[in-house]
């Protein structure tokens, strides 16, 4: 018996070794370079267009890497990179990607001097275990129910970004919104699902100043019968459905046949009652308001205007969810399984009003919500999905600091102090490792130089007098004000950072690096395109011959 070979065709392309390396390399520096102008808040925006014919202005670091088209394998593994990041923690996604980029750039050199990868990567994660217990012991803790320090944080975070010009809006925003959908789990932990939710809502028109975080939820319906129905309830008894109201229609495989003119009134009759019987068991309970998220027959819409009860019908399941989070009712999946207990009580005021051309229902003044809508008003469509992506940072940032309310220096005084750290330690290092751990310590130097750069100072010189800040590893809080340039000190100036923002922005990053650097070959196992109509074989170019009468079976 032979074993299986893989055989490789002569179309199958491959790469290897350090031309693998440098590619890589080179490829990861070129998307970091495309994003590095937009850290800090003298960030650039850039114009994209998408495939579309649409246009996004951003400097969101995830935003703008989604909307490239990369060919090359180690680019991609980057953008992926800053979408990872912007899941776990909502912020840094831009740094993520420059410290990957750098780190993987001052790598270079050792693989030319025939370094071996593997001995880089574990320079790399030493020095990676080293930079985190330098966070832990710089961080320092803050009260989440201090609204002021909560306030300066988010805005310290997020003023990088377009919004900051709008001055304490969008961080209000972000801090209503999350403290309100808070989740008390016991044992001092705090569940904050920001994406289920907090729903963001944008009508265009109105100011921006307009835009507000309600106590309860809206959602774009009108009532099902707008002459008949009342559009304004106050207190509110609200049922929530996911079942229709409708007579139930048999699959397209069910046959009636009728004989006879009186069969067909029965049939017709027999409908009319199910209907009303749904309607009476909904109206026992007493509701003012009906939400299905399935349909709702006229019938139906007849026995419940008449009773005085308003009807909306095919909500999503989401708004559904949320509506019921925020005047807690019960979604019911039949009318006859209804109790008291599962009518939704909790709401002050059912209204539904029209804001530009649509039509949109509230259901606000809620006594305790868990869910919340935030109304976003701006003049464009463009300008509002910024301020969306803008938002959508502010309340990540807010929702870590509720979860960890651990802070460190914005402003690169985290990275100057990691740096410096990791300069003194590489001296008591042995062997042929002290030189890539000392080359990861000023990769960390990425961060600052960028923000210096972006701001139009002297680099070369503020970097020198900043080293020799840090030098003593004392001046943990001194960075570079983004705004001006200038060497100050990150706690006079509320220049901070998230804690697990920043640890996860160093883990990505290295761990990343030493991911690419671990790649010494590249093989694409795709066939080449073929001219039209030309028959060729549909196998793969990398094939596996494991069969013993294969023609291609080399013997062992």
């Amino acid at each position: 018996m032979h074993a299986p070979v893989v055989v490789l065709k002569d179309s199958t392309k491959r790469e290897s070794g350090s031309k693998v390396h440098h590619g890589n390399i080179r490829a990861a520096k070129a998307v970091a370079e495309v994003i590095r102008t937009t850290l800090g808040p003298r960030s650039m925006l850039k114009m994209l267009l998408d495939a579309a014919g649409g246009i996004v202005v951003t400097n969101d670091g995830n935003a703008i890497l989604r909307e490239l088209d990369l060919a090359h394998p180690a680019a991609k593994s980057m953008i992926e990179l800053s979408r990872t990041q912007d899941e776990e923690v909502g912020d840094g996604t831009t740094s993520v990607i420059v410290l990957a980029g750098e780190m993987l750039h001052v790598a270079e050199e050792f693989i030319d001097k025939s370094f071996h990868p593997t001995v880089i990567c574990r320079a790399y994660t030493k020095a990676l275990e080293d930079a985190l217990a330098v966070i832990d012991k710089i961080a320092m803790t803050i009260d989440v129910k201090d609204r002021a320090t909560m306030l300066g944080l988010v805005k310290s975070c997020i003023g990088t970004k377009f919004t900051s010009q709008f001055g304490d809006l969008i961080a209000d925003l972000a801090i209503e919104a999350t403290s309100m959908v808070g989740v008390d789990l016991g044992q001092g932990l705090r569940e904050v699902d920001i994406k289920k939710y907090i729903k963001v809502e944008k009508v265009p028109g109105g100011q921006l100043e307009d835009s507000q975080v309600l106590k309860g939820v809206m959602f774009n319906k009108d009532v099902v019968a707008p002459g008949k129905m009342r559009r304004k309830i106050v207190n509110p008894r609200i049922i929530l459905l996911d079942s229709p109201l409708e007579y139930k229609k048999g699959e397209n495989q069910t046959n009636a046949e009728i004989m006879k003119d009186e069969d067909w009134e029965v049939l017709l009759k027999m409908e009319e009652e199910y209907v009303q019987n749904l309607c009476a068991q909904l109206l026992i309970h007493k509701p003012d308001v009906v939400i299905t998220e399935k349909g709702l027959s006229d019938l139906a819409c007849h026995y419940l205007s008449k009773a005085g009860v308003t009807a909306i019908r095919r909500v999503r399941k989401t708004d559904n969810n949320r509506i019921a989070k925020a005047c807690g009712a019960v979604i019911a999946n039949r009318p006859e399984e209804l109790q008291e207990s599962d009518v939704g009580t909790g709401a002050g005021l059912f209204e539904v009003k029209k804001i530009g051309d649509e039509f949109f229902a509230f259901i606000v003044e809620c006594k305790d919500p868990k869910a919340c809508t935030v109304l976003l008003r701006g003049p464009s469509k463009d300008l509002l999905n910024e301020v969306e992506r803008n938002l959508q940072d502010a309340m990540c940032v807010a929702r870590n600091i509720i979860k960890n309310p651990k802070l460190v220096p914005g402003g690169g005084g985290t990275e100057l102090t990691v740096s410096a750290t990791l300069k003194q330690k590489s001296a008591s290092i042995e062997g042929i490792e002290k030189w890539p751990y000392e080359a990861a310590a000023l990769a960390f130097e990425a961060i600052p130089r960028t923000l210096a750069q972006n701001c139009g100072v002297n680099v070369i010189r503020t970097m020198t007098a900043l080293r020799g800040k840090h030098a003593n590893g004392e001046n943990a809080w001194t960075g570079i004000d983004g705004n001006t340039g200038e060497i100050s000190d990150m706690k006079d100036k509320k220049i901070w950072d998230s804690y697990s923002v920043k640890a996860q922005t160093f883990k990505t990053a290295i761990e990343a690096a030493c991911m690419l650097l671990r790649i010494d070959d590249i093989v694409s196992g795709m066939k080449k395109k073929q001219a039209p109509g030309a028959q060729g074989p549909s196998k793969p170019t990398v094939e596996q011959a494991d069969d013993a009468d294969n023609e291609q079976m080399i013997p062992e």
